[in-house]
């Protein structure tokens, strides 16, 4: 009888059947390229410069907060102490009652005119298709494009040559230029995306255009209409050269009265301008994380870029 004699496997050759069982079930996959001593260098070079400004606006914006607070802060690491009288003093100096007031009444007016214009503005863009549509919607969007302190001065001519400058109304107009526009920008691709034939159906069921757009179009609509809303407020609260060019002494917003605290004659306490500074910005700052909540910034931005494709 004949044997047939098989001897025993190499140690060397587990591994090498082990990488070419792998090699066989993933034959597509390849090692990852190290990455350059240029493109480590470059990562290194951007990331340095994100945190360096990233530090110096934390140092900066608490420098001012600090300041607001400190009794007195002069060639020492910290103040000799703390206190919140610069915040009552800046309350009384600047008139803040009635600054934030005349805010609320710019704001709350520009965002309900730029939201009841801009909405049937932006659903006849949205759905009707009529020859130079592209040349209305660049015609729209121009103030957002263009400089404020661009159109901000002839406009401001022109107003006080009708005796428009210098009131509510007026700075309330001046505002709504840009405000009407980004409403306008927020709310069509809302609208875009409303399919066309729930009109239709809501038609075929007896529903007139009233009762369509209360119990149909609005709900849907409430989203996007929110964001606008939230966006426009944060705009216009940060608008400067608008209102500056056209407010008066008795319709300063609060970024207006704090330019002129901070240039105005006479000697008046860092502090209580700090003051003034910590409450714009605290405003500010509160109504843009309430934004952020309904809206997000990359979503005009991936809008653009699917009508390209």
């Amino acid at each position: 009888m004949r044997t047939e004699h098989r001897g025993a496997p190499s140690a060397w050759s587990a591994p090498a059947a082990a990488e070419a069982s792998d090699g066989a079930r993933k034959p597509g996959k390849r090692a990852k390229p190290q990455e350059s001593a240029a493109g480590r260098a470059w990562r290194v070079l951007v990331w340095g410069a994100m945190v360096f400004f990233l530090v110096n606006v934390v140092l900066l914006i608490a420098t001012v907060a600090v300041n607001s607070i400190a009794t007195r802060w002069f060639g020492t690491l910290l103040p000799q102490g703390f206190t919140l009288h610069w915040y009552a003093q800046a309350w009384r100096d600047f008139q803040l009652a009635s600054v934030l007031w005349v805010t609320l009444e710019v704001v709350g007016a520009v965002v309900v005119l730029s939201v009841l214009l801009g909405v049937p503005a932006a659903y006849a863009l949205a759905r009707v298709q009529f020859p130079g549509k592209r040349i209305a919607m660049l015609v729209f969007l121009l103030p957002l494009m263009v400089p404020p302190v661009t159109y901000g001065i002839p406009m401001a001519t022109v107003m006080y040559k009708v005796g428009l400058a210098g009131t509510l109304s007026g700075v309330i107009l001046a505002n709504l230029v840009p405000a009407l526009p980004f409403v306008i920008l927020v709310m069509t691709p809302f609208i875009e995306q409303i399919d066309p034939n729930l009109e239709a159906a809501a038609r075929i069921f007896g529903a007139n255009t009233f009762r369509y757009f209360r119990y149909v179009l609005l709900p849907l609509l409430v989203p996007g209409m929110l964001a606008a809303a939230l966006l426009v407020l944060v705009r216009t609260i940060g608008m400067f050269e608008l209102t500056f060019f056209t407010a008066g002494p008795a319709t300063q917003t609060l970024v207006v009265a704090l330019y002129y605290a901070v240039f105005s004659t006479g000697v008046r306490a860092p502090q209580s301008i700090d003051a003034m500074a910590m409450i714009y910005m605290a405003i500010t700052l509160i109504w843009v994380l309430i934004a952020l909540q309904f809206v997000s910034p990359t979503q005009i931005v991936s809008r653009v870029k699917e009508q390209k494709h």
